[in-house]
């Protein structure tokens, strides 16, 4: 425990909340690495799919970089109008349900959901990928190191938000500058160009539209993470909308830059990304050659990329927070820890994506096709949803209405596009998963209102009657565990009996049971000892047995009181049973009883204490 809260520091008050709010620098870090660092597979996933028409088609690299471009202009114009809309955050789900009803704002979340997993699983391997480029040895090793830095990622985002982005300042920002000083260096004074012979005149009729669409929606996956910045609008130091607003625009005019700089050296250097060398790493070589800039600007890639899924890190358990609260997802999503972050929210996103990451292999390449579609689900679902925002509003600011107009219409074709060009290469999983959620949520919440329903929630109920209780104690043996046991009992209820269990076999009674009875008349302790008889090697059998025979209208109430045996340390506890917790849990499923655990700290000494040593198995004998 003191190890754990060294990792993730001291608990917070309420009050230090002020603490984890980001100003507009340390927004780049903790909400923009998603869509920044995606120019590390942006690019190549462009390349990679001309490629099929051959090295020929590579002139349409830039053409279709600008069309990406284009379209990142008008998200990040709309997303301004989402956090002058939408201040409290929420981004998609919040639009949506504000703006186009439950069961679209649903849709979106699930969309949301999806690409956050993605967006931690990608991030993470593309940044082993730039790691293992540069370092070629290391590429036997690229699960373990995948798995590695999530869990570093996962670590600084429960020590909060705030903390995690003043920690990962100076790795963004010297990702950005060496980036964009590698491109500069590139354009006016390369160390080696490449003159590839290539076919002049191959147009798209040649290639085909249908595999231009296709590098368009590979490409774009360079734009998730657009929408972060708006749906953490909340944890921006005030005036939050401002430095919101202007971490967004600056994200925009870095990534611009990054993408058309890249596509500008990729074609001029004709690079064709292979095994252990990605596009990125061959333009970095051909511009400033392989030494200390090279390696140092790759070691930034490597921890900004698996940085970038920090960007999910802070929304998913937000968005899980909005969903628990309205009984879509479980409750225990919205409960804040010790650091004042959706801990739980934090950890189920680590294990999916750990998860996904393993299943994958560590390869971004194969998680590539399944990507993008969910955060563009969301983009067009939260720029329609701003459209009826706008015109419900006045007249007099119908220009918002139509750049968010803009913004559905193109990112909704964008959608089409990917489902249409990637859904046979893995975009099928996105398109079965997300249904899937939505059947989940439904479930949750049918599940939520059948509870509200029942216990009366929102209704004044009946004054209380008071009942009879019987507290039944299971007991083993006769020792000071059983006499504490007793007295506690006594102050719960009115009347207390205690039961054994005896296995009974072909030799009849068993001298221990025997010796149970005689040392309880001898004890005379006031209380009734039952003996419960069973054929099987059962516990819960016979007591439950015995709990649904007692009388109801003379005892209201059963209360189970079960010592339970606390050891000094972990290995201590393994020596025991266990047998109290599974008694424990089979009573509070299959009985109407009131479960009660009475915990005795324990001290074994090396010396010799005398006595009869407790027993561990409490409704029988000694195991």
């Amino acid at each position: 425990m003191d190890l754990w809260r060294l990792l993730i520091g001291r608990p917070l008050k309420g009050s230090e909340a002020a603490h984890e709010e980001i100003t507009t620098s340390s927004g780049l870090a903790a909400l923009s690495l998603d869509a920044l660092t995606s120019v590390a597979y942006g690019p190549q996933a462009i390349i990679l799919v001309l490629l099929v028409a051959g090295v020929g088609a590579l002139h349409l690299l830039l053409p279709i970089t600008l069309a990406i471009v284009g379209l990142l202009v008008i998200l990040v114009l709309s997303y301004t109008q989402v956090i002058d809309a939408y201040p409290g955050g929420g981004g998609a789900y919040a639009v949506s349900k504000d703006n186009l009803g439950v069961g679209w704002s649903r849709l979106a979340a699930a969309a949301l959901i999806v690409d956050y997993v993605l967006t931690v699983a990608v991030s993470v391997a593309a940044g082993v990928a730039a790691l293992t480029s540069a370092f070629p040895a290391l590429l036997p090793h690229t699960v373990e190191l995948c798995l590695g830095i999530l869990a570093v990622v996962t670590v600084m985002n429960l020590r909060g938000v705030g903390e995690s982005a003043r920690a990962f300042l100076l790795p963004t920002f010297v990702f950005i500058i060496g980036l964009l000083l590698v491109i500069g260096v590139g354009i006016v004074h390369p160390v080696a160009v490449h003159h590839a012979a290539q076919p002049v005149g191959i147009g798209v009729s040649t290639i085909g539209v249908l595999l231009v669409l296709k590098a368009f929606s590979a490409g774009c996956s360079a734009l998730t993470g657009v929408e972060a910045i708006a749906n953490g609008v909340p944890v921006f130091q005030e005036p939050r909308q401002l430095r919101a607003k202007r971490t967004e625009m600056l994200l925009g005019l870095i990534l611009g830059l990054m993408l058309v700089g890249l596509a500008v050296l990729a074609h001029r250097f004709a690079v064709i990304p292979t095994t252990g060398a990605t596009a990125l790493s061959q333009i970095m070589v051909d511009s400033v050659g392989r030494g200390w800039v090279y390696y140092v600007v790759s070691m930034a890639i490597t921890i900004t990329l698996g940085l970038a899924a920090n960007t999910s890190f802070g929304g998913l358990p937000v968005l899980a927070s909005l969903l628990a609260r309205d009984h879509v997802l479980p409750h225990v999503f919205a409960i804040r820890g010790d650091r004042l972050v959706f801990q739980y929210g934090i950890w189920a996103l680590a294990i999916l994506a750990g998860i996904l990451l393993v299943a994958s292999r560590g390869d971004a390449d194969a998680m590539i096709p399944m990507y993008a579609i969910g955060v563009f689900t969301g983009f067009t679902l939260s720029q329609s949803g701003l459209v009826l925002h706008w015109l419900r509003r006045t007249p007099r600011i119908w220009w918002r209405a139509l750049v968010n107009g803009v913004g559905a219409v193109v990112s909704g074709l964008a959608t089409i596009v990917f489902l249409a060009t990637k859904f046979t290469e893995g975009a099928w999983v996105v398109v079965l998963t997300i249904p899937l959620l939505l059947l989940l949520f439904h479930r949750i919440h049918r599940y939520y209102t059948l509870l509200q329903a029942e216990l009366s929630i929102r209704a004044v109920p009946a004054p209380s009657v008071a009942q009879r209780t019987l507290v039944v104690l299971p007991v083993g043996e006769v020792t000071r565990l059983t006499a504490d046991a007793i007295a506690v009992a006594q102050s719960f209820g009115d009347d207390v009996v205690a039961v054994t269990v005896e296995f009974v076999d072909a030799g009849g009674t068993s001298e221990h049971a025997r010796q149970l009875e005689e040392r309880w008349e001898q004890w005379e302790s006031g209380i009734r000892l039952v003996k419960l008889s069973s054929q099987y090697h059962s516990v819960v059998r016979p007591l439950l047995r015995f709990i649904r025979s007692v009388d109801r209208h003379v005892h209201g109430h059963v209360m189970v009181l079960i010592p339970e045996l606390v050891p000094r340390t972990f290995w201590e506890q393994l020596l025991h049973n266990q047998l109290g917790l599974i008694l424990a849990l089979q009573l509070r499923r299959n009985a109407d009883v009131v479960v009660g655990m009475l915990p005795y700290h324990i001290e074994v000494h090396d010396e010799a204490q005398g006595g009869v040593a407790a027993s561990d198995t409490l409704p029988v004998g000694p195991s």
